[in-house]
């Protein structure tokens, strides 16, 4: 195994493992509250993260061509599963949004995770073909698609999520070549549509009123912000100890999920949350070079690489922004910390395909020195 496939997956290991752990000492306080083991969270978020695991070993001993050409029943089931979540009593509402499914015996879960799963390789086939005469109507498809869904997640109130959906499929339209005009216009309408979608509620005119203007309301929309910046400057530079933390004693809601940097920063300070970055930067480092390397060779293998290293990459960075008050407060996990089976079951599958990209990517890179290295050996007669 070739040395950065092998950091690759290390660094993917230390992420779930770092997540896990920071996730049981942001939880069990919640547990105990409710009645639970002190590590019934944590639990739970193990038989998740196996079954990701077991499932990326069978999906890296599935041809990726099978992925290709399964993008259109798996994006008909997303949508089956969104209208599901939005029209009918399967549809379950927490905190005023409704973004779960629960489904007979099935734990419940979210479809908008799968949704952004499914986007990246419907986008990656799509645009992977290579037909400059169908250039634009294949980027006009992949744009018509991608507005779709984000219609269906902005309608399940989930704004944060739309916010990274929307950022990742605008970075693999660019990473097409889309034309900037259409990039523009396109970015125009979204604005025009999200606040008028903003302005239609009182309370969200008051969350962006609150986000605007910190000290307005700073025991009420901003309560979470507000206790998560006192959280974070608590932890100085080494923090308290992991476990020590104050606020997750049931002052800071969602501490164990979205929330869960500023548990995380009280605990392990600066230190700790500078370690988990530069994780994250090496995971996308890594991700972005796999899908360069493999780019001439297989172009869709490429597009998904960059996909979903942008979407892990990206989703923190809309998390570290919420959590310290740069975001308007809305709902959006960490990648590997939060709480919470869907996200992290789909971002460990999306850790599994990279990795196996990255591999691909450093085998063909070195079948082609070894073919060139052959080449130039070989001796020519000269012409008479």
């Amino acid at each position: 195994m070739k040395t950065e496939s092998l950091v690759f997956i290390l660094v993917t290991l230390a992420l779930v493992l770092l997540g896990l752990l920071c996730m049981f000492s942001a939880s069990y306080e919640e547990a105990l509250s409710f009645g639970f083991d002190s590590s019934y969270f944590l639990k739970r978020q193990i038989v998740f993260a196996v079954a990701a695991i077991v499932a990326s070993f069978v999906i890296a001993l599935i041809p990726m061509r099978f992925f290709r050409f399964s993008v259109i029943p798996l994006m008909a089931i997303c949508l089956i599963l969104m209208l599901l979540t939005l029209f009918t009593n399967f549809g379950v509402s927490t905190l005023g949004a409704r973004r779960w499914l629960s489904l007979g015996p099935l734990p419940s879960f979210q479809p908008s995770e799968i949704v952004k799963f499914s986007t990246i390789l419907f986008l990656a086939s799509v645009l992977s073909i290579e037909d400059s005469n169908s250039k634009m109507v294949r980027q006009l498809i992949c744009a018509g698609v991608c507005l779709c869904f984000a219609t269906l997640i902005l309608l399940q109130k989930d704004y944060s999520t739309t916010v990274v959906y929307l950022g990742v499929c605008i970075a693999m339209l660019l990473l097409s070549h889309v034309n900037l005009p259409w990039v523009l216009l396109g970015f125009g309408f979204l604005m025009v549509g999200g606040t008028a979608v903003m302005l239609s509620e009182p309370y969200r005119v008051k969350r962006i009123a609150a986000f605007l203007f910190p000290n307005l309301d700073p025991s009420g929309i901003n309560y979470q912000v507000t206790i998560a910046r006192k959280a974070i400057s608590s932890g100085g530079l080494w923090g308290k100890g992991l476990g020590n933390g104050y606020y997750k004693k049931g002052i800071l809601p969602e501490v164990q999920n979205d929330f869960i940097l500023a548990n995380i920063a009280e605990e392990l300070g600066f230190a700790g949350v500078l370690l988990i970055f530069l994780l994250f930067i090496a995971f996308a480092v890594i991700g972005w070079r796999g899908s360069r390397r493999i780019w001439e060779r297989d172009r869709f293998s490429g597009y998904a690489a960059f996909g979903f290293t942008t979407m892990i990459f990206w989703q923190s960075l809309v998390n570290a922004a919420v959590v310290s008050g740069l975001f308007p407060p809305t709902g959006i996990p960490m990648p590997f910390f939060s709480q919470g089976g869907t996200n992290l079951f789909v971002v460990i599958i999306e850790a599994g395909f990279l990795a196996r990209i990255v591999r691909d990517s450093l085998s063909s890179r070195k079948a082609e020195v070894t073919l060139s290295a052959a080449t130039d050996d070989l001796v020519f007669p000269e012409k008479p």
